[in-house]
């Protein structure tokens, strides 16, 4: 049975509607353009952009530029901001990378943006979550953007972390919810950033979908088909008019550097090309310690071939990724081939934690 609502919520709930009733005899203003990209608006005040693109796109690079043109107020790698007077404070959430990875994404913001690196910024708040759950890291945000007096920017680096299953329909439309509560109430521009799934170009998950359904704006950032070591930025889809493609490369300082000659290649038609399935590539070494320190839980081996496969095709499938039998067979050669998993003699098979990846 269902808890009855308040009769006090009740009240509340009843005039809401009154409240947020447009009428024709009121003028309503323009939100402020903030983020442009080579001068056309792709961020205004009051709604949240995002960044989709695969592994090792360069998406953080990316988005560190977009940082920095906010600190420093001038052009870098095509963006541009205009935030309005009181609205010049910027905060960075990373949901996924250690302390020490934040501090090199921050000393890189700093650099591009031509400021001290070895002194705090008063305009620049940066919060590494990785420790936390998924519903502690909604309340730390939320109390940031509540507290931070002159807040304009906001950056979430990782929101599939703020979500326990990424398919769970009921859980990302709270999580896009939230991100259109905190920028229409603090009238902020949030910027997010999620992966594309390996096979596709579509953002990951059902809170993809809905990111691509909600956002402003949806920027794509991809590797360049004939150099890995050429990134290109192009819009998805957009309120306003596309933007002109463009491209960055890593210089030699570690910084993301424009390619204004850059042209892009052509795609093909058609869906692209699946690669091989690679338990390396395709697997994050996190998941693999996890489904295998699940799989020999309790136990120093396990017996039979048959036996371990049923063990991780049940373990990989409580650390987040459900494999078929095939995929499996590749899995356990990769293991036994690492030396994650040794088999001692005939049948006989045992974890070894200390394996180097």
């Amino acid at each position: 049975m269902e808890t009855p609502t308040p009769i006090e919520d009740l009240a509340q709930v009843a005039t809401r509607w009154q409240d947020t009733m447009l009428s024709l005899g009121k003028e309503y203003k323009q939100e402020p353009e903030v983020l442009k990209i080579g001068g056309v608006p792709i961020g205004t005040l009051g709604n949240f952009s995002a960044s989709i693109g695969k592994a090792k796109s360069k998406k953080t690079f990316n988005v560190s530029a977009m940082v920095a043109a906010a600190l420093s107020g001038k052009e870098v790698l095509n963006y541009t901001t205009d935030f309005p007077e009181g609205k010049s404070r910027i905060l960075y959430i990373d949901t996924e990378q250690s302390q020490n990875h934040c501090m090199i994404v921050m000393h890189r913001i700093m650099k591009l943006a031509e400021l001290p690196t070895n002194e705090d910024c008063d305009r620049l708040y940066f919060l590494a979550l990785r420790k936390f759950n998924p519903k502690e890291r909604l309340a730390i945000i939320d109390d940031a953007i509540s507290q931070i007096e002159g807040l304009g920017f906001v950056v979430i680096d990782g929101i599939r972390d703020l979500v326990y299953d990424i398919n769970s329909p009921s859980e990302a439309t709270c999580v896009i919810s939230k991100l259109m509560q905190w920028t229409d109430e603090y009238q902020i521009h949030l910027h997010t950033i999620l992966h594309q799934n390996k096979s596709d170009e579509n953002a990951r998950g059902h809170i993809g979908t809905e990111i691509n359904n909600k956002a402003e704006t949806v920027i794509q950032i991809e590797k360049d088909k004939d150099d890995n070591n050429i990134s290109k930025v192009e819009s998805v889809h957009t309120r306003s008019k596309d933007f002109l493609p463009f491209a960055f490369c890593i210089n030699a300082q570690s910084l993301p550097e424009l390619l204004p000659d850059y042209v892009p290649t052509k795609k093909s038609v058609g869906r692209p090309k699946l690669e091989p399935f690679s338990p390396y590539k395709d697997i994050h070494e996190a998941i693999h310690r996890k489904a295998l320190e699940l799989a020999f839980d309790g136990k120093e081996t396990i017996s039979g071939y048959k036996t371990l496969e049923e063990e991780l095709t049940t373990a990989y499938e409580l650390a987040g990724t459900k494999f078929n039998h095939n995929k499996i067979v590749k899995i356990i050669k990769f293991l036994t081939n690492k030396r994650m998993v040794v088999q001692e003699s005939r049948g006989i098979y045992r974890f070894m934690p200390d394996y180097h990846y």
